[in-house]
């Protein structure tokens, strides 16, 4: 097979990444996905702030049970967030680096998902009065890291392989539109 070739079979495939495979995953150009991640994100941060706020206050356990609420919705949110993200998975070359960096993307939130699902059952049977462990601390901060990654690798799925973000053509002819009602 010729590189023009080749190229053209990647370039049709990477097209295809950009249509959803079906409306249920957020119209074409605008993924339900990445709206969806900032639920957990938002909350397993607060989560860790919680924590932290348990072990520095004087009755720390009410922090540390608002905590536990929190990753509770952080793996609810998570787990919606993952539906739309494997719909968009499913559009993508599997043997292109755009697919062998979503496979780790996803990867790197299955183990996110269950340090945050470990520590939700470890502070299960802690009683309100109790602060949060150092122990349980590491763990959401080391999730959170790994978390990071992934995201940074989200970013690059989006920003750099373009993965389900409008083609550059139909952005043009948004801009042309937008710009001569301008004048």
């Amino acid at each position: 097979m010729a590189i023009d070739e080749r190229t053209a079979h990647v370039d049709e495939s990477l097209d295809r990444a950009k249509h959803p495979v079906s409306v249920a995953a957020g119209p074409y150009g605008h993924p339900f996905h990445p709206i969806l991640v900032t639920v957990p994100i938002g909350a397993w941060i607060g989560s860790l702030v919680l924590d932290i706020g348990s072990r520095a206050a004087d009755n720390g356990g009410g922090l540390a049970r608002a905590a536990w609420w929190m990753i509770a919705l952080g793996i609810i949110g998570a787990a919606v967030a993952a539906i739309f993200g494997l719909l968009d998975f499913t559009r993508l070359p599997k043997r292109s680096t755009a697919g062998r960096t979503a496979l780790i993307h996803m990867t790197l939130n299955v183990i996110v998902l269950a340090c945050f699902v470990a520590s939700w059952i470890w502070r299960e049977d802690r009683g309100v009065e109790e602060e949060t462990s150092t122990g349980q601390i590491v763990l959401s901060i080391v999730a959170l890291l790994l978390l990071s990654v992934s995201g940074w690798l989200g970013g690059r799925l989006s920003y750099h392989f373009g993965v389900r973000v409008a083609r550059e053509r139909d952005q043009l002819v948004g801009y042309d539109t937008a710009h001569r009602a301008r004048r």
